[in-house]
């Protein structure tokens, strides 16, 4: 099973990793025998009606006035002494009542017990525990991340979820035997031959179209030192834009994965909020602390008086009896806000962006990088800049540029947000690598492994809005010298520039826009505001390639925002620890992504969230259809469908396009099994552009390769 990540940090995953190891067309077979099956047996039906009861009421995280007992047992502990008192599990039979008394309380015994108990025979054992996965594949999804992912986590939990499950099934279901064969006829009626043809169809003429557009690729003879460059997240949605900042004048953007290098926790003393940034593949080695300006305190007392009013808000608003009253004191008041945010979102949240900085002004940050070493500072910013390409020829300005979304009432906000700072927003990452590469003492450093950056060079952080294209640069102005302040100001307008041209051309792939400027600038401020809107921005959608190498080589292509774009330099990568590091690490993470926009597009019921008009939050974990489905754990219908019944994302495999000769690809998939089984079965596809015989090759399900025209 793939983990299932909760909503306050939404990370992408392929819903079917679990047949990886099979070639892609079997596993969509399967896949649809696990997964699919729209008719299930009545008795399933029932456990999971009840399954979902008490997993909802044990795994809530805040949402319930009032906590399950017995949690801090254990999930099948808990429910083992609590089941005995629900008479819609046990029918008040006695006889039943009984037996779940006698139940001994260790999962793994109980496990062995229950299968006896339902006459299973023992080589059907595995096959019989899968299916009370897949019966209800949301929750175990989300079992899968609390066992091997969530901080804290315990193997355990599986064993606890299996025999929990088992447990319903014996007292709601005892002739589940029946549920083998169901899975079996199923298995046999699995067609997936037309889903197949169709995403290899798509696949066939995206690549034709793609590397048509390389031409011969020969690199550029001479290039001019940029008057600034920007480094931006490889996310799909940043190749619009830096097609449109570098059109705006003399400058140079380069793709990294968005947490900039850095393996950091996020905290702030003040809203005491401590958070992963970086990839779920790596853990946090450091923390770095957004710390408040000391010349700013009055607006600390101001923000933490602020949020001691919300949360007495929140506990009248939530417990038994004081909601009445509640009503009573500010409903006419609160109603009449409800009519503003919706008649006019763009002015409600103007006004209450005016009311909030009346009562509690924003702070000022800085970024306090102490707690990582000075060794390790050199290292990570060394690694940065070879994995960039970025070891001369260094601008005046450099920012390094996160990115975030910007929308409200939105369920799905942080699937928007950077995958590579674990579904946060990217400036505190892009805050902490600038402060680091500022520091004389990390330059020093740098300057004795090759990379010497001028004095007069200055890093910067910016985070681009990917909802509206708006850049916030966070930069002390009187830091700056008079020629740095000139780029600065020019970069800004610049800036401007490019959030036209971007948003207009995404105009064109959000419905019912205008080519007017006003307007649609306008409209889309008004998307990221208004708490009706279910299609606030596209995210990922539509994304097909992961491209490695330098930008020159897609500088002068229009890649419609679908292709992640690694910046990668062969020539100094001698032993192929770059390119490595990126095959293994974002490359992999890319195809995560893929692979679920790819199943909720093909299914959305079954690996996607289904509507959002119909979706309900449940223990703030993830949502449901309704107020009794399994937990759905994909994207909504209205994240990869233009309406109801015509998909905006085509469903294809990422094709990845590397810059490098085709020894080296090859010396590195023989070395990394991850990268053979994603190749070898077909979840990829990888095309060589190779520049020692500058021709085109493709790999082949033997590893091998095969030229191309």
């Amino acid at each position: 099973m793939a983990p299932f990540w909760p909503l306050k940090n939404l990370i992408a995953v392929n819903p079917i990793a679990g047949f990886e190891d099979l070639p892609f067309k079997e596993a969509l077979v399967q896949a649809k025998a696990y997964f699919q099956q729209t008719e299930m047996p009545a008795g399933m039906q029932e456990v999971n009606r009840q399954s979902i009861k008490w997993l909802q009421a044990f795994f809530d995280e805040g949402q319930a006035t009032i906590k399950m007992p017995l949690k801090n047992t254990g999930l099948f502990k808990s429910t083992l002494s609590l089941i005995r008192f629900d008479s819609q599990i046990h029918q008040n039979d006695e006889h039943k009542i009984n037996w779940i008394k006698q139940q001994p309380n260790e999962p793994e015994v109980f496990i062995a017990s229950a299968l006896s108990y339902l006459k299973i025979e023992q080589h059907y054992w595995d096959l019989f525990l899968s299916l009370m996965l897949t019966t209800l594949p949301g929750w175990a999804a989300h079992i899968q991340y609390k066992a091997n992912w969530a901080t804290g986590s315990s193997s355990a939990e599986q064993s606890e979820y299996l025999a929990f499950r088992l447990a319903l099934t014996c007292m709601i279901w005892p002739g589940a035997k029946e549920l083998i064969t169901w899975h079996k006829n199923a298995l046999n009626s699995a067609n997936q031959e037309n889903t197949y043809n169709d995403i290899f169809s798509a696949e066939l003429s995206y690549q034709y179209k793609l590397l048509k557009q390389f031409g011969d690729y020969a690199p550029p003879q001479e290039q001019k030192k940029p008057d600034a460059q920007m480094v931006f997240c490889i996310d799909v949605r940043s190749e619009p834009f830096r097609r449109a900042i570098e059109a705006q004048g003399n400058y140079a953007t380069y793709g990294f994965a968005g947490f900039f290098g850095l393996p950091v926790s996020i905290s702030n003393p003040v809203t005491h909020e401590s958070y992963a940034s970086c990839p779920v593949l790596l853990k946090p080695a450091y923390d770095v602390a957004q710390k408040p300006d000391e010349a700013n305190q009055s607006n600390v007392h101001k923000h933490n008086r602020l949020t001691l009013l919300k949360k007495l808000y929140q506990s009248l608003k939530y417990t038994f009896i004081t909601p009445f009253n509640l009503v009573e004191t500010v409903g006419s008041t609160t109603g009449l806000w409800m009519f503003a945010r919706t008649l006019a979102p763009r002015a409600a949240d103007a006004m209450q962006a005016g009311l909030k900085k009346t009562i509690a002004p924003d702070f000022h940050t800085k970024t306090d990088i102490r707690n990582i070493p000075l060794s390790q500072q050199i290292g990570i910013s060394a690694n940065a800049l070879k994995m960039i390409g970025l070891t001369e020829n260094f601008s005046p300005l450099i920012i390094f540029c996160g990115h975030g979304s910007a929308t409200v009432n939105n369920t799905f906000s942080t699937a928007l947000d950077c995958g590579a700072c674990g579904g946060r927003h990217g400036g505190p990452n892009a805050r902490a690598l600038a402060e680091i590469l500022n520091n004389k003492a990390v330059r020093f450093g740098l300057s004795e492994q090759g990379i010497n950056i001028p004095e007069e060079t200055f890093f910067a952080a910016a985070e681009h809005n990917t909802t509206t294209d708006d850049v916030e640069i966070y930069i002390y102005e009187k830091d700056l010298s008079p020629v740095l302040s000139e780029h600065l100001n020019k970069l800004k307008e610049a800036l401007k520039g490019a959030q036209i041209s971007a948003v207009q051309y995404r105009g064109g792939q959000i419905p019912a826009e205008t080519a007017n400027w006003s307007n649609l600038r306008k409209s889309v401020a008004r998307r990221s505001k208004d708490w009706a809107e279910v299609r606030p921005e596209w995210g990922l959608a539509g994304n097909a390639s992961f491209i490695i190498g330098p930008r020159w080589l897609t500088e002068n292509i229009n890649l419609e925002g679908r292709s992640f774009l690694h910046s990668y330099e062969w020539q100094t990568d001698y032993n192929g620890s770059l390119l490595t590091s990126i095959l293994t690490a974002p490359m992999v993470v890319g195809q995560w992504i893929n692979a679920q926009y790819l199943f909720s597009t093909l299914d959305n019921v079954a690996f996607g969230a289904g509507s959002k008009i119909t979706n309900n939050i449940t223990g703030k974990i993830g949502v449901m259809q309704g107020n009794a489905s399994d937990l759905m754990h994909g994207l909504p219908l209205q994240s990869v469908y233009a309406t109801d019944t015509t998909p905006y994302h085509t469903a294809l495999r990422l094709t990845v396009v590397v810059y490098a000769p085709k020894e080296a690809i090859s010396g590195i998939i023989a070395q990394q099994p991850i990268l053979q089984k994603l190749f070898g079965n077909g979840w990829l596809h990888m095309i060589c552009l190779d520049p020692t015989d500058h021709k085109k090759y493709q790999l082949v399900r033997d590893l091998g390769w095969t030229q191309i025209n």
